[in-house]
């Protein structure tokens, strides 16, 4: 199967938010704000979110013949001092201690909670499943308000924040699981960036960002904050986190950033053609059945609600363009063959989805009642 070649990369940050402070911030706020949207619109010409240098094959990772787990991550951890040269300077390699600088002691703990998730939890090694080698590179650019996933380098980049609304981006957790997540997304779905594909690609990675927020701290499904980039903002920011996955359109309110616009169900779908088809945007729908998912079966959400999201991400039946409903179904099927067909688990599945009005009520419960008579 083909896959697709060109996708822009707006990192975690969505363009709308840079783009509010490009029109409402003070004059070097919004110097700051164009700087880092410029860079990623250089970035929809010059890079991929996916796996362009094996375009015309499947992107699937061959699990079949990398069964044996790296024992532990391979981490390095780069210095692009300032500049957007990368990655830059090595400052940690795995196994050294702990460095002066936070940065590197976040990136470094970053790239091995998210590694021992995927490995202990979905028996995954590492991010293309074959043992690659995790890389972070951090202090990109001047006052740079994002992170990203850069797939051509297999690399995770941070910016440092502009110091006013942002700050560094190592410091949540979840930001740098959501992007190492898009290089396993890249690795198997390889999902479209653009409208309900770009979507699920984005809600993906918050998805599994969170289970490496929540495995970190072993918080079950009712002690999570299902936050979002939680410590990105600075105190002057009306706001909690960039996106909320138990209630989006809530995550902040600001005169400067605007307002969360995420729907939690698809009577707030947001048709646009910004944010490449509203990806950013649209994305709360499906993390939103997720949390639904997740807070019903209760425990920890990597046990049985990740492990759900996990099949349905390396199903071969997900295609590149799948839509919302598309994954649904998918997420059915995997529970169901996880679970059973009368499990709670399916149901739990079933009902979020329909909860978000991505699917229509069913007549699987009149199906199981005749089953009981």
């Amino acid at each position: 199967m083909k896959r697709s070649t060109r996708h822009s990369r707006y990192g975690i940050v969505p363009p709308y938010i840079l783009s509010s402070i490009a029109n409402h911030g003070t004059a070097e706020q919004r110097v700051r704000a164009l700087k880092t949207l410029q860079h990623q619109q250089q970035q929809h010409i010059h890079s991929t979110r996916g796996i362009s240098a094996r375009a015309d094959t499947p992107a699937r990772s061959d699990k079949e013949d990398h069964t044996i787990l790296a024992q532990q991550p391979k981490r390095t951890v780069y210095d692009a001092q300032h500049t957007g040269r990368l990655p830059g300077k090595i400052v940690q390699r795995e196994g050294q201690g702990s460095n002066s600088d936070i940065a590197v002691n976040e990136a470094y703990r970053g790239l091995g909670w998210t590694f021992n998730l995927f490995k202990q939890k979905f028996k995954r090694n590492s991010i293309d499943n074959k043992g690659l080698a995790l890389k972070a590179s951090i202090h990109y650019n001047q006052d740079y308000d994002n992170a990203f996933w850069d797939d051509v380098g297999k690399c995770v980049v941070f910016g440092d924040g502009d110091g006013d609304y942002f700050n560094r981006f190592t410091i949540a957790l979840e930001v740098i699981g959501h992007e190492l997540t898009h290089g396993v997304t890249g690795n198997e779905a390889n999902l479209d960036y653009n409208d309900q594909p770009g979507a699920l690609n984005e809600s993906i990675s918050d998805v599994f960002g969170s289970l490496v927020k929540q495995f970190s701290l072993n918080q079950s499904s009712e002690e999570s904050d299902w936050l979002i980039g939680k410590g990105l903002f600075t105190s002057k920011v009306q706001g909690q986190a960039l996106r909320s996955m138990k209630a989006p359109g809530t995550a902040y309110d600001d005169p400067v950033l605007g307002k969360d616009p995420q729907p939690a169900s698809m009577d707030g779908y947001v048709d646009t053609n910004d944010d490449n088809g509203g990806v950013h945007i649209n994305s709360g729908i499906p993390n939103h059945a997720f949390y639904l998912v997740a807070s019903t079966l209760g425990g920890y959400a990597w046990e049985k609600a990740g492990l759900i999201w996990y099949k349905t991400l390396t199903d071969p039946d997900l295609e590149t363009s799948a839509n919302f409903s598309d994954f649904a179904q998918l997420t059915i099927k995997q529970a169901e063959a996880l679970y059973g067909a009368k499990s709670l688990e399916k149901q739990a599945v079933q009902q979020a989805w329909e909860t978000v009005k991505v699917l229509g009520a069913t007549t699987s419960h009149s199906h199981e009642e005749e089953a009981a008579d």
